[in-house]
């Protein structure tokens, strides 16, 4: 009776582990299963608060490739100093050299022809006189490519601005056409403050200094270019609904007469 109590005792402590396991076991599932379910809107919350996020102009992607993301986006936003420096220098030395020196194109052409070929002449003679070795001219052949590149680019960018203008000019898009008369009413204003090479090389350091201060900035520039886009929608709907709004009005009445 005694070994059948004690076998009875272990039978019982046996099923109580196997129990506490089980129950362990369960427990330990349902936490990980409500960890999983916590962990998992992480990244949809990461993903609005991404979505929300302002960027100027629109833009979804990197500065960089909003440039081309090749060696012009290198050079704008200085990815190799020297090279940024010697483009920027060499467009202020030819400003300097046609606006501030009165030089005049032809005649520059023609004075850096005359010294290069003047030279190079004189070498290729005199190197049997001083026993030195003949210059080496390379032949310069430029490629058909690049060309035909920039041809092509600068077709389609002709062609969506005549295409803009088409649907500016046949009445469908009231605040494109007020950009657009906007735009060229500020554009002849600077246009009667200096000149076209003036105004082509202050442009040209625009392209060289703004991208990459914004890029550098641009965690500062984006909440502050919001609430200025925010305020500007505000006025537009303000007008939109005092002044567009009876214009629309007016054109429909006199349609209908």
């Amino acid at each position: 009776m005694a070994e059948h109590g004690e076998d009875a005792k272990a039978e019982q402590s046996l099923m109580e582990k196997i129990s506490e396991k089980i129950h362990d076991h369960h427990d330990s599932s349902s936490s990980s299963s409500s960890d999983s379910d916590t962990e998992k809107p992480k990244p949809a919350a990461e993903e609005s608060a991404k979505e929300k996020v302002f960027r100027l102009f629109g833009r979804e992607r990197p500065v960089h490739h909003v440039f081309g993301g090749g060696k012009p986006a290198d050079v704008f936003l200085w990815r190799n100093k020297k090279i940024s420096a010697g483009v920027l220098g060499g467009a202020t030395v030819v400003y300097v050299l046609f606006e501030l020196v009165q030089y005049h194109l032809l005649t520059l052409i023609c004075h850096i022809l005359i010294g290069a070929l003047a030279l190079m002449f004189l070498w290729s003679n005199a190197h049997t006189i001083f026993h030195k070795t003949a210059p080496h001219i390379p032949e310069v052949s430029l490629p058909e490519e690049p060309f035909l590149q920039v041809a092509s680019e600068l077709r389609h960018q002709i062609n969506w601005a005549f295409a803009l203008l088409h649907n500016i000019a046949s009445g469908r898009e009231l605040k494109k056409f007020l950009i657009v008369i906007a735009g060229l009413w500020v554009l002849s204003i600077v246009g009667s403050w200096c000149n076209f090479l003036t105004l082509f090389y202050i442009t040209f350091v625009l392209l060289h200094t703004v991208p990459v201060l914004y890029e550098k900035y641009e965690h500062k520039v984006d909440p502050l270019a919001e609430k200025a886009t925010i305020e500007m929608k505000k006025q537009y709907g303000v007008f939109d609904a005092k002044v567009l709004t009876k214009v629309r009005e007016t054109v429909l009445k006199n349609k209908r007469l």
